[in-house]
């Protein structure tokens, strides 16, 4: 190995190797921030240089808080996985996807490497020289499975201490008078004999099976012969019990296949893995972990992540024939060659294609799935952590109480069309979906998502001065001092006091004022929103800016982010506001553009594809004002002829306009603040 002198960013040119390595980049106290491998690594470098603009945000991020970066040149690219896989273990970067691999899944363990092998259940991490199967879903189902067993299998199951208490005494525990255990303690069976007992043990639980339970058979018809009926009763009952031990796991796959099959299922913010361990065509254990996304990676490279946290310390055995996987890493081969070598032979790595194992991987995508959507309901449902997220909000952002109301705003459009922005707004950390609303933005088209913000802060404030100038036996109760309050259900968003109400009773649309505002986007939208406040003379509501993807949070008149820790329940809060803001914004704006083009009138003129369609919603800005149109005006838009503009203003005559749609599934208001409908 050769290795590279730390540089000051961007490494001179030339300096970097055209060959395998891994790479790692220091912060300005020369700690380690991401480690990284690739086949050719002044590529891989250099790619980090670039126009800070045109990296993922992710990565922006890490290039931006790097000082440094040294490398380490191999000569394959199996060494690179091994190395990368070392540094990341040794220097825990910050940068580098970790996933929460829970230590408290219980493995069945054999400890073959003592004298007299035990059998027992152990958690934590793996010792050299134990056998391990599972892990188990429960401690109580190794429990169960062992009782089973040890009829077969009389493996030594005692502590250390008990059983050197039996060896003084020459008396041996209870499981060793019921015949569940040999007893070696004692000399009943030389530890040669027990040792083979433990190994037969191993065998069948690896999914050699069949074997034993023949062998069973074949001894009971035997002594049923030579009628020693006692003996053939006792083999019946054995062969029963380990029939029921192997009905615990059910039959998947071919009984010869070994197999871990990977499923991944994420969102921009996090990712959950669950993996089968199948052995002998059974479900053997099951696993799964949480990680934050705190990397820009794809599921290529969290299926590679996974790989190298399940097999980085395993050896033999433990190591499949065979790993499925719902999408190949980028160096497959050398993963692949890498698996090999942890094993002693060939891995095969692939994506399961058809039959039963595609089946199987469907089941544990599912499980996937339902895995991430518990830890998302766990964060977002529990009471306390909502209440530990709202204060660490306000002590981040210097609030001074807890944010009881936050209004999160996001603009949305197809390439400057059809320009549109939500409004959410969640209440003790919870989604108020009946104070959702739309807007659409009418003025102008465009992309520009700080002038729209500007708009859409000032329209939604403006509404919110003129209810509460309406309601003047209204007073808004001053925001509580001092401790943050426990959370309810239900807290009034304003403060206190009689809710303005519209003249049917219900409460006026605007009516409740937020104690922060957060804007998806950096400096200039945070920057637009609180001009928009400026100018309608509100100074005591909050403001600050969550970007896409980026860890951290912008306040007015800033230079410098507010950086909350990766795992701030306040921030995982922040980013799950903003993110259903963007669902909600791109959810009407999707809604909105497929209603334009296939639900419109001009669908009704012979020939005018759906390109003209566009181009004549672009330069009038709706139907309605298409209507109002006189031919020649129809006329002016490029690609319109005066047959088709006739066509088109026949067509729209006699078309009345549609009746506001109403959404009744979903319990969102899908009105914007001037009225019309989505």
């Amino acid at each position: 190995m050769r290795h590279g002198r730390p540089l000051q960013l961007p490494p001179q040119a030339g300096t970097d190797p055209r060959l395998p390595g891994v790479y790692k980049f220091r912060d300005e106290h020369r700690r380690v921030i991401y480690v990284g491998k690739a086949k050719n690594l002044r590529q891989r470098v250099a790619n980090y240089f670039q126009d800070l603009a045109n990296l993922h945000p992710r990565t922006r991020t890490m290039v931006t808080t790097a000082a440094s970066v040294e490398w380490t040149v191999v000569s394959t690219e199996v060494e690179a996985l091994q190395l990368e896989y070392s540094w990341i273990k040794e220097f825990d970067p910050r940068f580098n996807v970790k996933y929460r691999d829970d230590k408290s899944y219980p493995y069945l363990a054999v400890t073959l490497n003592e004298d007299f092998p035990r059998v027992q259940v152990m958690r934590g991490a793996k010792r050299k020289g134990v056998r391990y199967f599972g892990p188990y879903g429960h401690a109580w189902a190794i429990r169960e499975t062992v009782d089973l067993m040890l009829r077969v299998f009389p493996v030594r199951t005692c502590s250390a201490g008990v059983f050197k208490n039996a060896e003084r005494t020459g008396r041996p525990c209870l499981l060793g008078y019921i015949g569940k255990c040999s007893a070696p303690c004692v000399g009943r069976v030389s530890p040669d004999e027990h040792r083979e007992l433990a190994e037969d043990f191993c065998d069948f639980m690896t999914g050699r099976t069949g074997t034993y339970i023949r062998r069973l058979e074949k001894d009971m018809t035997r002594a049923a012969e030579e009628m020693e009926y006692e003996r053939a009763a006792r083999l019946r009952d054995d062969v029963e019990a380990l029939r029921r031990a192997m009905e615990k796991s059910a039959v998947v796959l071919a009984d010869a296949t070994d197999a871990d099959l990977i499923a991944v299922a994420e969102d921009e913010l996090e990712a959950a893995v669950q993996i089968f361990h199948v052995r002998g065509g059974r479900v053997r254990g099951q696993r799964g972990w949480v990680t934050d996304k705190v990397e820009a990676v794809d599921t290529a490279g969290l299926v590679e992540h996974a790989l190298q946290q399940l097999y980085g310390e395993e050896t033999g055995d433990s190591v499949p024939k065979e790993v499925l996987v719902p999408a190949l890493p980028e160096d497959a081969e050398a993963v692949a060659q890498w698996l090999a070598g942890r094993r002693g032979s060939q891995v095969s790595l692939r994506i399961p294609q058809r039959g039963d194992k595609k089946d199987l991987m469907a089941t544990v995508q599912r499980n996937a799935l339902q895995a991430l959507g518990l830890h998302k309901t766990k964060r977002a449902s529990d009471l306390t952590t909502r209440s530990r997220a709202l204060e660490e909000i306000s002590e981040a952002l210097g609030l001074g109480t807890a944010p009881l109301r936050i209004e999160c705003y996001d603009i949305s459009h197809l390439q400057g069309d059809d320009v549109v922005a939500s409004m959410v707004v969640f209440e003790d950390g919870l989604a108020r979906k009946s104070e959702y609303r739309r807007f659409q933005i009418k003025g102008f088209e465009g992309q520009d998502d700080v002038r729209s913000m500007h708009e859409v802060i000032g329209r939604r404030f403006k509404r919110y001065l003129q209810d509460k100038e309406r309601t003047g036996e209204w007073e808004e109760t001053p925001a509580p001092t001092g401790p943050v309050p426990a959370l309810t259900g239900a807290v009034a968003p304003g403060g206190g006091g009689s809710e303005p109400r519209e003249d049917d009773g219900r409460p006026k649309r605007f009516a409740y004022p937020p104690q922060l505002v957060v804007v998806d986007g950096g400096q200039p939208q945070v920057a637009a929103a609180k001009r928009a406040l400026d100018e309608l003379g509100i100074d005591d509501i909050a403001v600050c800016g969550l970007a896409k993807r980026l860890e951290e949070v912008w306040l007015p008149d800033d230079d410098d982010p507010v950086v909350m820790p990766r795992s701030s329940e306040g921030l995982y809060l922040l980013q799950r506001i903003r993110d259903e803001a963007h669902r909600f914004a791109i959810t009407y704006q999707r809604a909105k553009r497929a209603k334009r083009i296939r639900s419109s009138p001009l669908d009704e003129v012979a020939g005018l594809g759906d390109t003209r369609k566009q181009a004549l919603i672009k330069h009038f800005g709706s139907v309605k004002k298409l209507r109002q149109a006189t031919i020649e005006e129809i006329c002016e838009v490029p690609g319109i002829g005066r047959r088709t503009a006739e066509s088109v203003a026949v067509a729209l005559a006699t078309t009345a306009p549609a009746a506001p749609a109403v959404n009744t599934a979903t319990g969102e208001i899908i009105e914007d603040d001037d009225g019309g409908t989505s």
